[in-house]
């Protein structure tokens, strides 16, 4: 979700500048508000799992993003965008600081190795998948659908091993 997120975009930046009559700054901080708060706050998401609760944390981290991928594809302006994706970024980072961590304290051994082995080709895959898809889907549908692809995502279960 989150490395889709950043790839997927750029293709339809284009089509955004298009609707929303955006200037190259401002299309710049569609990648930028999301790349830079992202990475701004791993580092502040991991010590807040850490004293709050990893669960909890990443809970959080798919509501705000969620929340912030509909904002994205309902801007009516280029700032409001830009703002929702640093919006998305705060997510962003509360998820990318959490998920690794819940999938080490979840699995042990050679189950460890291999969930982590998932969790890696994914990444690899959303990467690599990112501009296709938002290809096609800025192609069939609209640049605004980018964003509502990722917004149906679900919280961990609660239930631990």
């Amino acid at each position: 979700m989150l490395l889709v997120d950043i790839t997927i975009v750029n293709v339809a930046l284009p089509s955004i500048q298009r609707e929303l009559d955006a200037s190259l700054t401002g299309l710049q901080w569609i990648v930028d508000a999301y790349a830079i708060t992202l990475a701004a706050l791993i580092l502040t998401a991991g010590a807040l799992a850490d004293r709050y609760g990893r669960r909890l944390l990443f809970s959080i981290g798919v509501a705000l993003f969620t929340a912030a991928s509909l904002l994205c594809g309902l801007a009516w302006n280029i700032a409001s965008l830009d703002i929702a994706r640093a919006l998305q970024g705060v997510g962003g980072a509360a998820l990318f600081a959490t998920a690794l961590a819940l999938i080490g304290a979840e699995y042990q051994g050679r189950e460890r190795a291999g969930a982590i082995a998932i969790w890696g080709s994914t990444i690899g895959l959303a990467v690599a998948s990112g501009p296709l898809a938002g290809g096609i889907i800025t192609e069939w549908l609209s640049w605004r659908w980018v964003f509502f692809v990722t917004c149906r995502s679900a919280p961990p279960s609660s239930s631990s091993r």
